[in-house]
């Protein structure tokens, strides 16, 4: 084949550092057009981006010239940095280490979009850390309990 060709649609999620509730709602949409504007840059458009006070979640095309990790550390070191010109109550802001990323398939792409967009409304009845470990065996990652939160 002549030319290299992908389709990669994942799923990122990724919390703030010690799931603290930093991104308030007079900063929300601020942010997530940010992340959508960091991630177009990146080459790895966004579906859908929504970030509640202690996670984010980024439906995106991922590039096929960029890895994974660097899209995702890119995205998450940009942000924060940005965020933190925000004013005071952002400037001890940080993203936790880790994130979690799944692959979608496009036939399951408008549920995980409106997913996405239903956040606040879901985590009325699922908190983040049981939200993540239902992905993380939903789509068969091991993963060790005592490095999930740190």
């Amino acid at each position: 084949m002549a030319q290299s060709l992908a389709k990669l649609i994942t799923h990122i999620i990724f919390s703030t550092k010690d799931r603290r509730a930093l991104i308030t709602p007079d900063i929300r949409e601020q942010l997530n057009a940010y992340l959508t504007g960091i991630l177009n840059n990146l080459d790895s458009p966004s579906i859908r981006v929504n970030c509640v006070a202690d996670h984010a979640h980024v439906l995106c095309v991922l590039s096929r010239n960029r890895a994974l990790a660097d899209v995702v550390e890119e995205v998450k070191k940009a942000s924060s940095k940005w965020i933190k010109t925000k004013g005071p109550a952002f400037r001890t802001f940080y993203w936790q280490a880790g994130y979690g990323a799944f692959s979608v398939s496009p036939s399951n792409v408008d549920a995980v979009r409106d997913y996405i967009i239903r956040q606040e409304e879901h985590h009325r009845k699922v908190t983040f850390q049981d939200e993540l470990v239902r992905f993380l065996k939903r789509h068969g990652v091991d993963y060790d309990e005592r490095y999930l939160w740190t």
